[in-house]
């Protein structure tokens, strides 16, 4: 057994994974090429996280320290093992401001578009436990929430901009590798990818090319993941 355990959102199906923050944290730990378990964790599954001293995830376990949070997670990698490539060689400023953004803009959009198949790929309790917490966010019902999702697009691309301004520049938002940018950035299409058959960019985007040149990371890791819906 790995000395690391990551704390990881999944589905009815255990093997289904869907957070986008853990996803952050799974790429960051790749990137240093570092060993773990991803141990599953569901939304009603509180008291496994109790020794956290909080109720969400991602929480990585490395060694006898315990890390909450996505971007921590990310430092304390970047800290605990600098022999490994960097996480954020163009500062952790900017990499803050991607994820910030991904955070504020890019998960914001993508969440109107799959909340109601993030609901179809829960079970029972975690359905009714999301159905409550996120209908109070949006104000609605989930299902009237993603309705309509075709006719978004063309505001949902028009968002992304300036991550497809940043792609045409170099094939990441790291430059010639990837870096935590990108992994803030990927961890969100992988969230709405691994509930959802609904595919929110065109096939001629350039970020549709980056996000095909992020499966191909780390032997398909990406790619590779059970997904909630039918390939």
């Amino acid at each position: 057994m790995s000395e690391r355990v990551l704390y990881d959102l999944c589905g009815a199906d255990p093997d289904v994974r869907f957070s986008p923050y853990c996803w952050r944290a799974k790429l960051a730990l790749a990137h240093k090429g570092l060993s773990y378990e991803a141990r599953p964790w569901r939304f009603t599954e509180r008291e496994a996280l109790a020794f956290s001293g909080q109720g969400r995830v991602p929480v990585l376990v490395d060694g006898g320290r315990t890390v909450a949070d996505s971007f921590a997670i990310a430092l304390h990698l970047e800290e605990a093992y600098p022999d490994a490539p960097s996480l954020f060689p163009g500062g952790v400023a900017l990499a803050r401001f991607v994820a910030t953004w991904a955070d504020t803009v890019l998960n914001a959009g993508l969440a109107r578009m799959v909340v109601a198949d993030i609901l179809a790929a829960l079970g029972p309790e975690d359905a009714a436990y999301f159905r409550e917490t996120r209908e109070a966010r949006f104000g609605g019902r989930l299902e009237e929430i993603q309705a309509g999702r075709e006719e978004r697009l063309d505001a949902f691309r028009a968002s992304l901009a300036p991550l497809r301004t940043a792609l045409g520049e170099a094939p990441f938002l790291g430059g010639e590798r990837p870096a935590y940018a990108d992994y803030a950035v990927a961890g969100s299409f992988q969230w709405a990818h691994a509930v959802s058959a609904f595919d929110p960019l065109s096939p001629d985007d350039v970020v549709h090319g980056w996000r095909a040149r992020m499966h191909e990371l780390f032997d398909g890791l990406l790619d590779r993941a059970p997904r909630a819906v039918a390939a």
